[in-house]
């Protein structure tokens, strides 16, 4: 360290390293260059060209959030196993930019399919999935999963069935079934960090 602090100009020198790597990273950021392109647009007076920047901008940031929101997927439980997640997202005038995260866990003919939807617009669907008249003609039930109130329809004949879970009025969990057993729907819909997924 000694011989560090005797080169003259050291933390000047490091300074300008450190500043050229960060405009480096930052250039290479598709989001700040439309935002960046955006501005000089609109300075410029051309506001559709902005417009359309920051519009590009908002979508690439909804993309990013979207490969986020597939890492809450949970991974698959003991005995089964999981394909890749997917991801989608829509533009603000579709339920206010709705991102969907998906992933299928199979264990031999049985199939769980496992889908969380983030949008602003889901606050009034949590209206009708707070009515119990709602719940109950649907033939649904109420149950809370670590603290979250869940819908659970059942069909034990089938063997298939479906858990709805909301988690703060923005996100919505889907767990579908196909040829299994309703605790292996309770089992999926408990292996999900709620926690984070309220953070997101």
């Amino acid at each position: 360290m000694g011989a560090i602090k005797k080169v003259p100009g050291f933390q000047l020198i490091m300074l300008l390293v450190f500043s050229l790597g960060f405009t480096v990273n930052a250039q290479a950021d598709e989001v700040l260059d439309s935002i960046n392109e955006a501005m000089e647009s609109y300075k410029n007076g051309k506001y559709t060209e902005a417009v359309g920047n920051l519009d590009y901008a908002s979508q690439l940031i909804r993309q990013k959030r979207a490969e986020m929101l597939k890492t809450l997927l949970p991974d698959p439980l003991p005995g089964w196993t999981g394909e890749n997640a997917s991801s989608q997202t829509a533009g603000l005038a579709m339920l206010g930019g709705m991102l969907v995260a998906k992933r299928i866990y199979r264990k031999d003919l049985s199939r769980v399919t496992m889908e969380i939807t983030d949008s602003p617009a889901l606050q009034s669907i949590m209206t009708m999935f707070s009515s119990l008249m709602f719940t109950t003609a649907g033939g649904g039930r109420l149950k809370r999963i670590k603290g979250q109130k869940a819908m659970i329809n059942y069909v034990p004949d089938n063997r298939r069935g479906e858990i709805t879970v909301m988690v703060e009025n923005r996100c919505m969990l889907s767990i579908k079934g196909e040829d299994v057993g309703e605790q292996d729907l309770l089992d999926y819909a408990s292996a999900v960090n709620y926690k984070k997924l309220k953070e997101f």
